[in-house]
């Protein structure tokens, strides 16, 4: 049973940074953070970028802790870990494209 919730850790690293980022998407709008200037554009897109990142780096280190190996007990946590990080890069990449507010 161990190995179906490692499996889901993934998919919650990609839950709880797309939540982190829209919740900073809406505190930063609120307070203005996007008039604040900041090299890569404002503070509002750094504090977003910032959490990108770090839920990126969660998802490369849980690949890397995972053990490689044949069976269905070692392949399924990894594929969770590699939709995590697809997830994770696709779904939260448009917020540095876009204007903030």
């Amino acid at each position: 049973m161990n190995w179906l919730l490692k499996s889901l850790l993934g998919p919650g690293i990609w839950a709880a940074t797309f939540s982190a980022a829209y919740a900073l998407h809406g505190v930063g709008c609120a307070y203005g953070w996007s008039a604040v200037s900041m090299p890569p554009g404002s503070l509002h897109h750094a504090a977003m970028l910032a959490v990108w990142l770090a839920g990126l780096l969660a998802c490369l280190a849980l690949l890397r802790a995972l053990p490689a190996g044949g069976g269905l007990q070692h392949r399924l946590p990894r594929a969770g870990a590699w939709i995590g990080l697809a997830a994770t890069g696709f779904t939260l990449f448009p917020l540095f494209i876009a204007t903030t507010c």
